[in-house]
């Protein structure tokens, strides 16, 4: 009875972890190219028969994309503009920084990142659970890894421009930048005076400067 018993509460301690630590499901089949035909929401995929090369081809990071107030253009590349990756488990990013440039503090709850170095300095880390923080500056060449959920950030420390590759291990990682979700979301002005110990006038700057960063 007592060896039943210890079996089942591995099996279920293993489904559990299985549940916890499983990122997106496995594929059934080779590919499944994002169905984008508006005519045509009753399947998922595309019909194999009619793929191409060109489905699993993507240009659309040759150059920057549009550089935000904190010297920031993040150019994402997921399902929604490559079909060629629906069901497949992953996504990226191209960052650009102008010199000074910063991506905010933020967090990805569905995906470990990891960000390659293509040009540039950048200071970049990530603060565990235990508020312990990992940083340093990577250069051209060097990859840092962001586990899944953990806050981190970046910064160009170099005197050029700088440029990295982010990879996620999801089709939808989600990012949830910190300012933007603190002071642009409608968390009640008192709420937000009590936990950072600020007046209603200097929550109110922090709402109108940092709230769509």
């Amino acid at each position: 009875m007592v060896y039943k018993t210890v079996v089942l509460f591995v099996i279920l301690l293993f489904n559990m972890s299985y549940v916890i630590f499983a990122s997106d499901p496995d594929p059934v089949q080779d590919f499944c190219i994002a169905n984008t035909e508006p005519a045509s929401h009753s399947s998922q995929c595309k019909n194999s028969s009619l793929a191409t090369v060109e489905d699993f081809v993507f240009s659309g990071i040759k150059v920057p994309g549009k550089f935000g107030p904190t010297g920031l253009s993040g150019v994402s590349v997921n399902s929604n503009v490559f079909p060629g990756l629906n069901t497949l488990g992953m996504s990226f990013v191209r960052a650009d920084f102008e010199v000074g440039g910063v991506n905010v503090p933020h967090f990805h709850p569905r995906a470990t990142e990891t960000a390659f170095v293509l040009e540039g300095k950048i200071y970049s880390g990530f603060v565990d659970t235990n508020n312990r923080i990992f940083a340093k500056v990577i250069e051209k060449g060097e990859v840092m890894v962001f586990p899944r959920g953990l806050l981190h950030f970046q910064m160009n420390v170099g005197d050029t421009p700088a440029t990295l590759l982010g990879s996620f291990d999801s089709q939808n990682p989600g990012s949830q930048r910190i300012p933007a979700a603190i002071f642009g979301s409608g968390i009640k002005d008192k709420l937000l005076e009590k936990a950072f110990g600020l007046s209603s006038k200097e929550i109110s700057k922090l709402k109108k400067k940092l709230g769509s960063h």
